[in-house]
C-alpha cells in the first residue's frame, strides 16, 4: 500500500533538478527565517550536526494517503557545511487530506547518531532514528543540545506559518540519479560528507542557513 501511494504521488510533479531542489531550498530557508518565533530553530541549526531540506513533500489521498518529497543533506562540522547529499522522503499520512498538498520541511540533526543514520542506503524515522516536532520561539534551553535528546527536530511549513508534520515511518534514502547529476561521478555519502559546500552552485543555500543560525546570537 505504501510503495502504491507513493508511487501515485510522484507522478503528480516530474523530478526536480539538483539545482531546482537547492534554489527551492533557499526559498524555504528564507521563508522559515523570516518567522517571527524561529529563534528556537535558529539555536539548533547552529549547534547541529547537518540539516535536511525537502522544498515540497507532497501528501495526497483520502484518510489513508501517501507522502513523497526530493530534497538534500548538508553535514556541519565547526562552521563549515559539506554535501550536497540528494535524497527522497516518502510514507504513509494519516488524516483527512483530499487532493494534493504541498508542505515544506527542514529537519535538524541533532547530533552524530542522527548524522550516522543517513550514511546508509535508508533511514525509517521514528524506527531507526528519533525525530520530534522542533521547539518555537525562545526557549530555554534551545541553543544546546542539554533538554533536547532527539536525534532529529523537525520543522515544516504550509501556507507561510510553521506548521505539524508526523513523520513517524516515513523513510528517507539516496537520488542516486541527482546525486550522480551533481557530482558527476557515482560517489559514497561519506565521500559526499567530506566535500566542502564551497562552489558556486551551493554557496547561496550555505550562506541562508549561516544567517538563520546568527539568528540565536
Amino acid at each position: 500500500m505504501t510503495v502504491f501511494l507513493c508511487i501515485a504521488i510522484t507522478g503528480v510533479a516530474a523530478a526536480k533538478t539538483p539545482a531546482e531542489i537547492i534554489d527551492e531550498s533557499i526559498l524555504v530557508l528564507e521563508e522559515m527565517t523570516a518567522q517571527y518565533d524561529v529563534a528556537a530553530m535558529a539555536g539548533l541549526v547552529k549547534q547541529a550536526k547537518g540539516v535536511a531540506i525537502f522544498p515540497s513533500v507532497l501528501k495526497a489521498g483520502f484518510v489513508l494517503g501517501g507522502r513523497y518529497g526530493e530534497g538534500l543533506v548538508l553535514r556541519r562540522d565547526n562552521d563549515n557545511w559539506y554535501g550536497p547529499y540528494f535524497v527522497t522522503i516518502k510514507g504513509v499520512s494519516y488524516g483527512l487530506q483530499v487532493g494534493v498538498q504541498s508542505t515544506a520541511l527542514v529537519m535538524v540533526i541533532n547530533n552524530e547518531r542522527g548524522l550516522q543514520s543517513f550514511t546508509g542506503d535508508k533511514v525509517t524515522l521514528g524506527g531507526e532514528v528519533s525525530v520530534a516536532a522542533g521547539p518555537l520561539g525562545r526557549q530555554a534551553g534551545a541553543a544546546t543540545d542539554t533538554d533536547f535528546k532527539a536525534e532529529i527536530y523537525s520543522y515544516s511549513m504550509s501556507k507561510g506559518a510553521f506548521a505539524g508534520m508526523s513523520l513517524e515511518g516515513s523513510i528517507i534514502e539516496a537520488a542516486k540519479g541527482a546525486n550522480l547529476d551533481y557530482w558527476g561521478s557515482d560517489l559514497t555519502v561519506e565521500q559526499i560528507f567530506k566535500k566542502k559546500a564551497t562552489d558556486s552552485r551551493i554557496k547561496e543555500l550555505v550562506a541562508e542557513l549561516n544567517n538563520l543560525a546568527k539568528l540565536a546570537d
